[in-house]
């Protein structure tokens, strides 16, 4: 049975998660994937803006993105020691800010840029939930381009599996595992990407304050939820509640989903 594994798993690409080195200086592709999402958005988010009445200016968003980026990789970073490995980090604080070691949370980014976004808009007087919209429009192809950057580092790959998309990981163990890094950069990226695109460009969604928002956040916790069903769960949390089943990246999204009903069906004074 293991051979016959061997024999239908795909080729794992090996690329090198470095892409270049000069000195001591490393530019690894996963920090290129923030850069990419951050310059995405900043370039996606100039041309939604574009669309009147505009929630904001091209100067809010130039000055926006910084405060993005410090959301995601602060938020990321505490929401990894939290949720993650809480235990081991009480025992090792220091080792808590060693971010260059890897460790980051999408939920705690979440949360992070959730934060950022609040305090922006009411620094700059701008409509809240017309800016996240576009916020929310652009971020999809951070994401895709984050789990891609996980895919090439060999990292949070699925469970195994015989399906003929089976590929042996080099950290995974001998056994092909489903890619689902890969199922994740297309549903939560890509597919997310494209509906958003449609609905802000095609419908009245975008005269609805709040609902792309809304719509965003139950489509990136849904794919998560499914890919779950896919994904490894950390080795050092397994699956939760004495289950098979229930993983904590599914326990983190459930509130999202609720967060985001909240914003589809909100009461709306006016529409714009």
């Amino acid at each position: 049975m293991t051979e016959y594994l061997l024999f239908s798993a795909l080729n794992y690409p090996n690329i090198d998660p470095i892409l270049l080195e000069i000195g001591p200086l490393a530019i690894r592709w996963y920090s290129l994937s923030y850069l990419g999402g951050l310059i995405f958005a900043w370039y996606y988010m100039s041309r939604l803006i574009r669309v009147k009445p505009a929630p904001c200016t091209q100067e809010h968003i130039s000055d926006y993105i910084f405060w993005a980026m410090m959301g995601i990789v602060l938020g990321g970073r505490i929401g990894y020691v939290l949720f993650y490995n809480a235990s081991y980090y009480a025992e090792n604080l220091g080792d808590a800010f060693a971010i260059w070691d890897g460790g980051m949370s999408f939920h705690g980014g979440f949360l992070g840029v959730c934060v950022a976004t609040i305090l922006f808009a009411r620094h700059h007087k701008i409509p809240l939930f017309r800016f996240a919209d576009i916020i929310a429009c652009a971020s999809p192809i951070g994401l895709m381009l984050g789990r891609f950057a996980n895919f090439i580092n060999g990292e949070l790959y699925g469970r195994v599996t015989d399906a003929s998309i089976g590929m042996v990981f080099p950290n995974g163990g001998p056994l092909p595992r489903h890619p689902s890094q890969l199922y994740e950069a297309m549903l939560e990226g890509l597919l997310l990407f494209l509906v958003l695109f449609v609905l802000y460009n095609f419908t009245k969604a975008r005269h609805k304050p709040g609902l792309l928002t809304g719509l965003f956040i139950i489509g990136y916790a849904a794919a998560r939820t499914f890919v779950e069903q896919f994904r490894e769960p950390d080795s050092h949390i397994g699956f939760l509640f004495g289950t098979e089943a229930i993983t904590m990246g599914q326990l983190l999204s459930a509130p999202m989903i609720m967060f985001g009903l909240y914003l589809i069906f909100r009461p709306r004074k006016q529409s714009i």
